[in-house]
């Protein structure tokens, strides 16, 4: 598992991390909100502990900022504790919130509880009639097994993982295709163009976004 730290704090980096990589977690680091948005958006993590009080960007921003690009679960660490602070954090769509000082064991033992749900959750992933089953390895549209191609499997998976979110063709390249690709970000729109074929009547809800990418779109 991979754990990104963002804490302007040198010494609760530095806790937090052993305990983690005692858990044999891999862990990367950031001291401000803006290195954090950076990071992210090169790299994929399956957790965030985040920091709210921080200098350049705060927590609360870059939580708000790395949400419009990724889908990332995140906890948010303040030496504040009121309750209007914690209102904020899950408004923006924070998994759990912990008050400093805390016990590292269980900041892991909070981080252990929400990647298991997360992973729980994402074993089937469904939006109206397209569903994923990522334990199979397949794809239905109504109910129907459909076959794709292993890089459209992967788009359509991170597309729901990640949809209503703006997805730039760089991010798609990195994230799907990795840092070794030598190609252009045309591979990207004759994959967009094949899986809408797959999807049927559910093609439009992959849609173009002038000037950034594309967006798997579900209001409901």
């Amino acid at each position: 598992m991979k754990v990104l730290i963002v804490d302007d704090e040198e010494l609760i980096r530095n806790v937090i991390k052993e305990y983690l990589y005692l858990e044999n977690y891999e862990v990367r680091e950031a001291s401000n909100g803006i290195d954090a948005l950076k990071i992210v958006e090169k790299e994929d993590f399956d957790i965030i502990i985040m920091d709210i009080m921080m200098p350049k960007m705060d927590g609360y921003t870059a939580c708000r900022e790395i949400k419009k690009i990724k889908n990332i679960p995140f906890l948010m660490l303040s030496a504040r504790g009121e309750e209007y602070d914690k209102l904020i954090g899950f408004d923006l769509g924070i998994d759990d919130y912990v008050t400093k000082p805390f016990s590292p064991k269980e900041l892991v033992a909070r981080i252990k509880a929400i990647t298991k749900r997360k992973n729980v959750s994402e074993k089937i992933l469904e939006v109206k009639g397209i569903k994923i089953d990522d334990i199979a390895h397949e794809v239905y549209i109504d109910n129907e097994e459909i076959e794709l191609t292993p890089k459209e499997y992967e788009l359509l998976k991170y597309f729901l993982e990640n949809k209503n979110v703006a997805l730039s063709r760089e991010n798609l390249l990195n994230n799907i295709w990795g840092y070794d690709f030598y190609g252009d970000d045309r591979t990207i729109d004759t994959h967009i163009k094949t899986l809408r074929k797959h999807l049927g009547k559910y093609k439009n809800l992959l849609i173009t976004v002038r000037g950034r990418g594309y967006k798997f779109e579900d209001k409901d």
